[in-house]
């Protein structure tokens, strides 16, 4: 690691086998503890390369634990957080919108690092117990259309490297790999990033693929469509810049899609968009998201229509009734 750590000090790069090599070797426990947090901490300072990037994603997805769902056909909602805006649990309230309008779900996430409330800490603190059983995600997918993959259960050769991000308590280059490493391998997906850098590195990787994709950043920073400004909007059939008013919704301010500060304070904010209690800002961010994924496991509907399939979902209680029956799988969920 002394070498590795020496030539990204220099500024020089990885090729991708090497970036593949190093990430395996950490996965096994080969570098103390500091050696981790040196080597995460060079890719704060410095912007990552197409060639790491796809490196370290394909040794993660050698790692996984895979789950067979294809017959699903679901999609992923999945940011990559580290945007330092603290608002409320927009993909995790979206992915229900989205299993709420009848597409099915695979649902990648985690507890947060870089924010308090990550949507495992948001799903752990209603009750969901999380798992790993093939059958168990499936049926929550007959009964719910969704399923939720909680990361370390499907990637536990990266037990070791969670500990030193949660003491770091900032973005890594983890963050950047979140959405790329569902071990569902969906093909469908939903991406917000938190930079335009990230964003067009992550639209070379995925025209690569045989994904239906989206990948989206507001300009004045957030890694979805927060309605605060105009978006970029990467896909499989090129790129556009995209603003409130396209998608029928109105300019929203900061200040009304901001989340709590607690893991409670988040989940009340949750609890109260699905249930028709939300403001029409929060509401309308959310809309905006669920819209933008079934836009993108359905191009042939058109984004209007999605928009409204969206709206349509959250405020006829289709969304809340997706989520209930999640949650009820391993907890009764009742309406307050």
């Amino acid at each position: 690691m002394k070498d590795i750590l020496n030539k990204l000090i220099e500024h020089k790069s990885l090729d991708k086998e090497l970036s593949r090599q190093i990430l395996l070797e950490l996965a096994q426990g080969k570098y103390n503890n500091s050696q981790v947090a040196a080597f995460l901490t060079v890719y704060m300072m410095r912007s990552i390369t197409v060639d790491e990037l796809e490196g370290f994603r394909d040794a993660m997805l050698e790692l996984c634990l895979s789950v067979p769902i294809d017959e699903y056909d679901a999609i992923d909602l999945c940011g990559t957080g580290g945007d330092g805006k603290d608002t409320f649990n927009i993909s995790t309230l979206a992915s229900f919108v989205v299993a709420g309008a009848g597409q099915n779900v695979a649902k990648h996430g985690n507890n947060g690092v870089s924010s308090v409330c990550g949507s495992s800490n948001l799903l752990a603190h209603f009750g969901y117990e999380f798992t790993n059983d093939i059958g168990e995600l499936k049926r929550s997918l007959d009964q719910a259309n969704i399923c939720f993959l909680h990361a370390p259960l499907f990637h536990p050769a990266m037990k070791n490297v969670a500990p030193i991000r949660q003491e770091l308590g900032v973005k890594t280059f983890f963050n950047m790999l979140g959405p790329m490493v569902n071990p569902s391998f969906p093909k469908k997906q939903l991406v917000g990033v938190f930079s335009l850098e990230l964003a067009r590195l992550y639209g070379y990787l995925y025209q690569k693929t045989d994904k239906d994709f989206i990948i989206l950043h507001t300009l004045d920073g957030y890694d979805e469509v927060s309605l605060t400004g105009r978006f970029k909007m990467i896909s499989n059939q090129g790129e556009q810049v995209l603003g409130p008013e396209d998608l029928g919704l109105q300019t929203v301010k900061r200040q009304e899609i901001s989340g709590g500060k607690t893991v409670e304070e988040s989940a009340k904010t949750f609890d109260q968009i699905l249930k028709g209690q939300g403001t029409s800002a929060q509401n309308a961010v959310v809309i905006a998201n669920a819209g933008m994924a079934l836009y993108s496991a359905n191009r042939e509907a058109g984004l209007d229509y999605c928009i409204n399939k969206a709206e349509e979902s959250l405020l006829s209680g289709r969304a809340l009734k997706a989520f209930q029956r999640l949650i009820s799988r391993k907890k009764i969920y009742t309406i307050a």
